[in-house]
């Protein structure tokens, strides 16, 4: 355990929406809400203005429609997003070579190997005041809220106790007296089933915790996650901030307006995902070994199946197969709403010839001759995403740069603004409207053949 507040953790607030008040002058000081804009969508981020409705992170788009039906509903503009994010990288990085990105909008940043004459609480103090003012200047005005203590569990509960635009030094010696009064979900890991053992129990608090012997724990939570439990109640938390954080799978996954039945549309879908899959593995010059196919039913029951090669692949139709077959384990005839491919196990390198007779032998799933092809355009229908998506970034002819407003019935709605101008006006054309295209990506705005899907929080 470090003896000095050396290790600090910054939180952007309401980081997606932040963006998009930033970028959309006439949404400054008003509910937004960023995530998935269909039926079937999720909040990514809401804003502090909308939480004030209730509106919160995972929660259904629907709900959040009921809760805030004023709210400005955007889908997301992740060029926009990982651009500011790398702005903020870069400010951190000047302050330690040692930072740690969890997300695009959060990271660790180890004080101790910075440049530093002062590592007392009030010497770090005033370096975190300092990084707060360098961010907000960095990513043209938005804030981050920092924590500062002797371990990565503490500075991350710190930069939560007083959002937004907090800033809180945790003493040394004082870490358990900071946890005690805290709900034990405080703690990661402890999420609803470990929560409710227990509440079993009697605990509630961590002071309640900490009162339970290790044994206690291990019985009650198993030697792993006991022991660990145990140690994180004490604040004992001796983790190194790792610059580099390997990836530990690549996957992707879609989830549908309607529940797809027709197997020979879900099998188009799973060949697609496990294309766009071993791209991004290739890209990474990685491969894997596990391939895991992730199924959300009509009754939003998910269904995981895995099946682990030899060796380690980057085919496509290597994976497409095997994503097949795990298809094939779960019953999809009630219908699907998310179907999702994943390969783990990485590795660097690939054995070519071991998966020559896989790639040309027919599975007991296999499907090729059974189905009828599907229409060219079928998966596309599915897959594509709307023409005009709101909030992305536009640009007309005659009135120059703007932001999708909304889009419906052969109709798109754009407010013509951007973040260097005042609150601009509103104008409604036609979708196939020749003078209007997505705007190409400047500093803060999208770019328009950006596909990558918005970070989505777990359901």
């Amino acid at each position: 355990m470090r003896a000095e507040p050396t290790i600090l953790h910054v939180d952007l607030d309401a980081f997606f929406a932040a963006v998009e008040q930033r970028d959309k002058p006439s949404l400054r000081g008003k509910p937004v809400v960023v995530g998935g804009v269909g039926g079937r969508g999720v909040v990514a981020t809401a804003s502090y203005e909308a939480r004030a409705y209730g509106v919160r992170s995972a929660m259904s788009t629907a709900e959040a429609r009921s809760r805030c039906p004023h709210a400005a509903f955007l889908s997301g503009r992740f060029g926009a997003y990982r651009e500011t994010s790398a702005a903020v990288m870069a400010v951190l990085r000047e302050l330690s070579p040692l930072v740690e990105p969890l997300s695009l909008d959060e990271a660790y940043v180890d004080l101790a190997v910075a440049d530093l004459a002062d590592h007392s609480v009030a010497g770090v103090t005033a370096v975190a005041q300092r990084l707060k003012q360098r961010v907000h200047e960095a990513t043209g005005g938005l804030h981050g809220s920092v924590g500062v203590a002797t371990s990565k569990l503490v500075a991350k509960i710190a930069s939560d106790l007083e959002k937004p635009d907090g800033l809180v030094v945790v003493p040394p010696g004082t870490e358990r007296d900071l946890l005690r009064p805290m709900k034990v979900t405080v703690i990661p890991g402890v999420g609803p089933a470990t929560t409710e053992r227990l509440r079993r129990t009697g605990v509630h608090t961590v002071a309640d915790l900490e009162l339970l012997s290790q044994d206690e724990l291990v019985r009650l939570l198993g030697q792993a996650h006991g022991t660990g439990l145990y140690r994180l109640a004490r604040a004992e938390d001796d983790r190194a901030v790792v610059a580099e954080r390997e990836a530990k799978s690549v996957s992707v996954e879609g989830t549908y307006d309607t529940d797809l039945v027709d197997r020979r549309l879900l099998v188009g879908l799973l060949e697609r995902q496990a294309g766009q899959v071993t791209d991004r593995l290739r890209k990474s010059r990685l491969s894997g070994r596990t391939v895991t196919v992730k199924v959300r039913l009509h009754d939003f029951s998910t269904h995981t199946r895995s099946t682990t090669l030899p060796a380690p692949t980057d085919d496509p139709r290597v994976v497409a197969r095997l994503a097949r077959s795990l298809l094939g384990e779960v019953d999809t005839s009630g219908g699907v709403r998310l179907l999702g491919v994943g390969v783990s196990g990485l590795a660097d390198w690939i054995q070519e010839d071991l998966f020559a007779d896989l790639e040309e032998a027919s599975t007991p799933d296999d499907l090729d001759e059974a189905l009828t092809p599907l229409p060219d355009d079928a998966i596309e229908r599915v897959t594509r995403g709307r023409r005009w998506a709101p909030g992305m970034d536009v640009v007309h002819a005659e009135h120059g740069p703007g932001w999708v407003w909304g889009s419906g019935r052969g109709r798109v709605t754009v407010r013509f603004e951007t973040a260097e101008t005042a609150s601009g006006p509103v104008k409604t054309f036609s979708a196939d409207d020749p003078d209007l295209s997505p705007r190409p990506r400047g500093r803060y705005e999208q770019d328009a053949s950006e596909t990558e899907p918005l970070p989505q929080p777990p359901a």
